[in-house]
């Protein structure tokens, strides 16, 4: 007589306890990503196809922001300012983080100290690190500018209160800022390049430059992409450190599209204006970071 045994359920049981475990971990995170990013990111882009003030409900306006937009001046010297500070900015602390990466990559006597030395500025206040660089870059008292004069420069830049030289004061403080943060990226990249690849080159009789490029340059690809789009990123949407810096000034020589946002929504009260200008911002990094996983995707193929 056969006997029929009951259907074992423990494993479907254990399955879902373990789900259910899961998804515990994940829903505290998920749900404050949903209520702090995910649902204000939709809201703008139905806020910017309106006239809202904050005061009242959002009139539906269609195009209308953005047709402002075009005969904007404000918003056109706030999108050239961006990609003025943009194409500086980059490469120029992609290039100062990776030569401080090869050279702290070394055993140095110290070479903690150093490390921390040039990651410090990335945690230091934003506050702090603008009082003290107006103060450096005074143009009567400021240290910097005393420097030049005894050097032999009679009119040294007016830096911050310059024009045509406030945007270059807010991409060296920059850069000095956001080196260190990136120099720690790219030397956890030069810890993988194997040894004996430069063992290797070197025995073949290859220069220091010729390593640097063919061996050392190759392994960090991927840091390199991760850290040029990060970098991309950050730079396009800077904010604080203009805003404590020059507050877009003077005139409008370092008004950026993040602070021209901020002044329209929170200054002006005009949120719907304020949100098209935010989804240009948003399709100017997205369009950015497409082509550089393209340029990436070709050089890995």
């Amino acid at each position: 007589m056969a006997v029929i045994l009951p259907a074992r359920r423990r494993p479907a049981r254990r399955v879902l306890r373990n789900t259910a475990i899961g998804w515990s971990f994940i829903l505290p995170n998920f749900a404050g990503f949903a209520v702090l990013t995910l649902v204000p990111v939709v809201l703008l882009f139905y806020y910017a196809f309106t006239d809202w003030n904050i005061f009242g409900g959002a009139q539906w306006s269609g195009t209308a922001n953005f047709e402002q937009m075009v005969g904007d001046s404000s918003f056109w010297a706030a999108l050239r300012n961006t990609f003025y500070y943009s194409a500086v900015h980059i490469p120029l602390t992609f290039v100062v983080a990776l030569a401080l990466a090869l050279l702290l990559n070394r055993k140095l006597r110290g070479v903690a100290f150093f490390r921390t030395v040039a990651f410090f500025p990335y945690v230091t206040s934003i506050v702090a690190i603008a009082q003290v660089w107006n103060m450096l870059f005074s143009p009567e008292f400021g240290p910097i500018n005393d420097f030049l004069r005894l050097v032999g420069v009679d009119n040294p830049p007016g830096w911050t209160v310059s024009s045509g030289w406030s945007m270059p004061a807010v991409i060296i403080v920059g850069t000095w800022r956001d080196m260190g943060y990136y120099m720690l990226l790219f030397l956890a990249g030069l810890q993988t390049v194997p040894r004996e690849l430069h063992e290797a080159a070197r025995i073949d009789g290859a220069s220091a430059w010729q390593r640097f490029r063919n061996v050392t340059m190759p392994c960090l690809r991927p840091t390199t992409f991760f850290v040029t789009v990060m970098l991309t990123i950050n730079s396009f949407k800077v904010f604080d450190l203009i805003l404590l810096l020059t507050d877009g000034g003077p005139g409008q020589s370092t008004l950026v599209l993040s602070q021209y946002i901020y002044q329209k929504g929170f200054e002006e009260n005009q949120f719907g204006y304020a949100s098209a200008i935010s989804i240009v911002l948003f399709a100017v990094c997205f369009l950015v970071t497409i082509v550089q996983f393209l340029v990436n995707k070709r050089r890995n193929a």
